[in-house]
């Protein structure tokens, strides 16, 4: 909690300003009774009606000075709140930000958003909860203990139990409850991610015939979110019955003893009126702080989710963060890599799934990767731009180590379209121009022609200003894909990445796009990983890899003569090859 409380810090007015404007409520609230008991015992049984209206008016003069108070508290306290949960929150999300894919693999998705959003909520109750009932509570519970000691000694002995009693059923409720909040946030990220599961497949749930199995388990999920609520606040109703019980035994008890007291003349009716009404202002403050306690012990938990975010460490770092001379930092000038005896496992105790890779790819090389699914092709071609960084051996760009560039450096020079074809909405231009936030239209056109998508761009009602719906849905997963690498290709890389970017992609659109790659003016060493083989056959360099090591590495021609798991996937595929060459 410590390290969350430090984002009140910006907002120190507020938080010292509203205690201020709450105690002023307090004070005024405790005045009331005393005023009461005046009215009652020189007024109303002196029958002196001036004196009555004129306590009245008085009281009302307080009551408004004490709404003030509660309001200027109120203002403060959500001000603090709002700020404090904002601040949380955007730190939150730059920090997700930072992770590598191994951070990200560690916190499911649907998690980080419940933490963004939910998580911060329950923070910002919690602050607004401690600047107004949590300062109201305690000082009107003081005040009113002090204020019945002061009318009758020892009817406030009658506190004596009541306290006691209340504080124990207050603490029993907060232990028994407090183990359930964690559950409850995490049934919360379990429905989230079936949520955002189903929102995201919906199209393959409806062609699979999935939805009544998706509707059990989104019950299932929802229903145990709701059981385990229930439970909790089961044990968060027996709280509020026994506070109350308590309450009314206490309030019993005073107008018994304070009735013998009124006949014996030792005490006025209007001071056992308003010892009552201190009373009940007791209780109740000490119910509100058992509440506050309890939403508190769910803030706690929050709290711990958020920090595990907030702690947790980057595995890539950013070397320009540890350089005080950033001018120096090294750039990508001409493209080559290298692969020097890479290993690379997701798990310190995984089996690795790169094992010893070492290879070179020349500037202006186009270096295919093929292999059966697993064999790690995307996993070797994500640790060039350092999504992942290796366990053992290094990976070199104009033979410096990746880790030595700065994220930016690194990272701007390289072009990437991975498997998934994801878009955002926005027209057409603004997604090409995540390649290059400057372009202007004619660059777009070009880049779009070389991928080819210009002709169906300009099919759509408004060119490249036509909108996209969320994730591209009013596309061909074609067309996505050449937007995709339209969109790596504005970047005018030093390094370009296709990651089996063309199967979507009619063979004879594919081949207009590696035709349109080597005549572009702009030369890169290209990296393709591909399924069909004759993605691959003009390349420079073929990798083929076999369970995570390389099985054989050459031109097409060498691979055909001399390596077997090349033969057999050529083979594979002969027929469909042969006549898209003919």
């Amino acid at each position: 909690m410590i390290r969350i409380s430090r984002y009140l810090k910006p907002y120190w007015i507020y938080i010292l300003l509203a205690p201020l404007f709450m105690a002023l409520e307090v004070y005024m609230d405790l005045l009331q009774p005393n005023y009461m008991a005046d009215i009652v015992d020189n007024g109303i049984a002196n029958g002196d009606m001036n004196y009555v209206l004129t306590r009245l008016l008085i009281m009302l003069g307080i009551a408004l000075i004490g709404m003030l108070g509660g309001i200027g508290c109120v203002y403060t306290s959500t001000v603090a709140a709002l700020g404090f949960g904002t601040d949380i929150r955007s730190d939150l999300f730059r920090k997700i930000q930072t992770f590598s894919f191994s951070n990200l693999d560690r916190f499911q998705t649907s998690s980080l958003i419940t933490r963004l959003t939910n998580d911060v909520t329950q923070l910002q109750n919690v602050v607004t909860m401690s600047l107004a009932m949590m300062i109201r509570s305690p000082l009107l519970c003081i005040g009113s203990i002090i204020m019945t000691i002061k009318i009758s000694p020892s009817l406030a002995s009658v506190l004596m139990i009541a306290l006691p009693l209340t504080i124990i059923g207050a603490l029993f409720v907060i232990k028994k409850g407090f183990p359930l909040f964690r559950q409850i946030q995490s049934k919360i990220d379990r429905v989230n991610t079936i949520m955002r599961e189903n929102l995201a497949g919906v199209r393959l749930v409806k062609a699979f015939l999935r939805k009544d199995f998706e509707e059990d388990r989104f019950k299932e999920a929802n229903q145990e979110l709701r059981d385990i609520a229930i439970t909790a606040g089961r044990i968060m109703s027996i709280g509020m019955p026994l506070l109350m019980l308590i309450t009314n035994l206490s309030t019993v008890a005073v107008l018994w003893l304070g009735g013998i007291k009124v006949q014996n003349g030792t005490l006025q009716i209007g001071e056992l009126i308003a010892f009552i009404n201190y009373l009940t202002r007791i209780m109740m403050s000490l119910v509100m702080i058992a509440f506050n306690l309890i939403a508190f012990s769910r803030g706690k938990v929050s709290a711990d989710r958020i920090r595990e975010v907030l702690m947790e460490e980057p595995d890539i770092v950013d070397p320009s963060e540890n350089r005080s001379n950033t001018s120096q930092e090294p750039k990508i000038t001409r493209g080559q890599v290298v692969f020097e005896n890479v290993t690379f496992s997701y798990s310190p105790d995984g089996e690795p799934v790169l094992k010893n890779i070492s290879f070179t790819a020349e500037p202006g090389e186009t270096v295919a990767i093929l292999g059966e699914t697993g064999s790690g092709k995307t996993t070797l071609v994500n640790l060039i731009p350092r999504l992942y960084d290796p366990q053992e051996g290094r990976v070199l760009i104009d033979g410096i180590d990746v880790r030595q560039y700065s994220l930016y450096n690194l990272r701007k020079e390289i072009g990437m379209v991975m498997q998934n074809s994801l878009l955002f909405s926005g027209s057409i231009l603004d997604n090409l121009r995540w390649g290059d936030p400057d372009a202007d239209i004619e660059k777009a056109i070009e880049v779009a022609t070389i991928a080819q998508a210009h002709q169906f761009i300009m099919q759509t009602p408004n060119g490249y200003d036509s909108d996209l719906s969320q994730g591209g849905v009013n596309l061909s997963g074609g067309q996505k894909q050449r937007l995709n690498i339209a969109r790596a290709l504005m970047k005018k890389p030093k390094i370009l990445i296709l990651d089996d970017a063309t199967s979507a992609v009619d063979m004879a659109t594919e081949l207009k796009i590696q035709q349109a790659l080597k005549q572009w003016d702009h030369k890169c060493t290209t990296f393709i990983i591909a399924q069909r083989i004759s993605s691959v056959m003009d390349a420079d360099k073929i990798i083929v890899l076999e369970q995570g090591r390389i099985a054989g590495i050459g031109t097409h021609e060498e691979l055909l003569a001399s390596n077997p798991l090349y033969q057999d996937i050529y083979r594979s595929q002969l027929g469909k090859e042969e006549r898209v060459y003919a």
